[in-house]
């Protein structure tokens, strides 16, 4: 399945953004993909791109770029299809994901074979989905196998800024609110959070009542059946980091000598795990040679230093050391690198933002509720 639809300018811009899924494609792919074209000016760029962590389908017309991007290997006129039935004479129409997989039905190994015997290529059903004849489309009108259970998710990135005086200078939560509906009915949802005055530059899904959040900072809705995405957001201004990362850089007589120490600054009560740390090595370094207390230390095919810690031991702080050697004739290193720091945590929402009750009507039977919220690092850089 897609997992995000990019329109880019002439200029590498974004212009419209659809996050497909709950887990949030970086726009940085779109950095790294006109980057891509640009190498291939003198060319005809593919229409399908490999990138590091995604595969990418393009199609350009009229100075717009259309990019699609999944992780997962997927034919590409399904891709194509998928951006056919979004829009309606050139304007957007059908962005709801739950509905578009009515529409185009998944590829599996019981329709290939069918495609191979009748000759057809096509993923697209022969009829509109039962969302269509309802007063709520985003939500089909019989919800089939539903178990009665509703689950809210908490997930947030964390992106953060810190200058080479150790000094925080930009610290902020971007957060999503992502539910997985399995209700029968028309079930009616009010969700409500214990802080919301917190957040801001909110968006919604398109079952979400306004009035209602101007007035009282509620949301109601009539939710899509499945995991659909129920609002954005971001916290500003925060004041910590839950992890630091301290590199020291010095050079002289042809050599950089490099030590980087992390640690915990703020225990949020739950594992960290996921860590890494990671580096573009300076333009004109002969070699490097670098070593790690904890955890592995790779030099990867675009001279990106990758270390990977996992967790922090509890019995030492995880350190990287080591030198690097510049090319002849320089003595000292004119350009420092930045690094980009990532964590995963379960359990916790960094923002503070907490949920205070979910309330659900006009269903047969009352359903189960699930609460989850997790952070992890989204732009987290430390200059040198």
């Amino acid at each position: 399945m897609l997992q995000c639809v990019f329109l880019l300018s002439d200029s590498g811009e974004v212009m419209v953004e659809k996050q497909m899924t709950a887990h949030r494609v970086d726009r940085a792919i779109c950095g790294w993909f006109w980057e891509y074209v640009l190498a291939h000016a003198a060319g005809d760029p593919s229409k399908v791109v490999v990138s590091p962590t995604h595969y990418l389908f393009q199609v350009y017309r009229h100075g717009v770029t259309f990019l699609a991007c999944t992780q997962v290997e997927m034919p590409p006129l399904m891709a194509i299809e998928i951006l056919d039935e979004m829009m309606d004479n050139g304007f957007p129409l059908t962005t709801e994901p739950n509905i578009l997989k009515e529409m185009i039905a998944q590829p599996n190994i019981v329709s290939k074979m069918l495609n191979v015997v009748t000759g057809k290529s096509s993923a697209i059903g022969n009829k509109l989905p039962d969302a269509t004849a309802s007063f709520v489309h985003w939500r089909t009108t019989v919800v089939k196998d539903a178990s009665n259970e509703a689950y809210v998710s908490i997930v947030e990135e964390l992106d953060a800024c810190v200058n080479r005086e150790g000094v925080l200078v930009k610290c902020e939560a971007c957060g999503d609110i992502v539910v997985n509906s399995s209700l029968p009915g028309v079930p009616e949802l009010t969700l409500s959070f214990a802080n919301p005055t917190i957040i801001n530059d909110v968006r919604f899904h398109p079952c979400v009542r306004f009035r209602p959040w101007e007035s009282s900072q509620i949301l109601s809705f009539v939710p899509p059946d499945g995991q659909f995405k129920l609002m954005s957001y971001r916290v500003k201004k925060l004041k910590t980091t839950p992890i630091y990362v301290k590199p020291q850089l010095s050079s002289d007589l042809g050599n950089c000598r490099v030590n980087v120490m992390v640690g915990i600054r703020n225990d949020p009560g739950k594992p960290i795990d996921s860590i890494t740390v990671q580096f573009q090595l300076p333009p004109l370094i002969a070699s490097a040679d670098l070593t790690a207390n904890h955890g592995t230390v790779d030099i990867l095919a675009d001279q990106t230093c990758l270390w990977t810690i996992g967790h922090i031991p509890k019995d030492k702080a995880p350190s990287l050391s080591g030198n690097l050697r510049l090319e002849e004739g320089l003595a000292h290193l004119h350009v420092f690198p930045t690094f980009q720091v990532k964590f995963r945590i379960m359990g916790v929402a960094l923002s503070g933002l907490q949920i205070d009750r979910l309330e659900v009507k006009n269903t047969p039977s009352a359903p189960y509720k699930g609460f989850r919220a997790q952070t992890q690092a989204g732009r987290y850089e430390v200059r040198s």
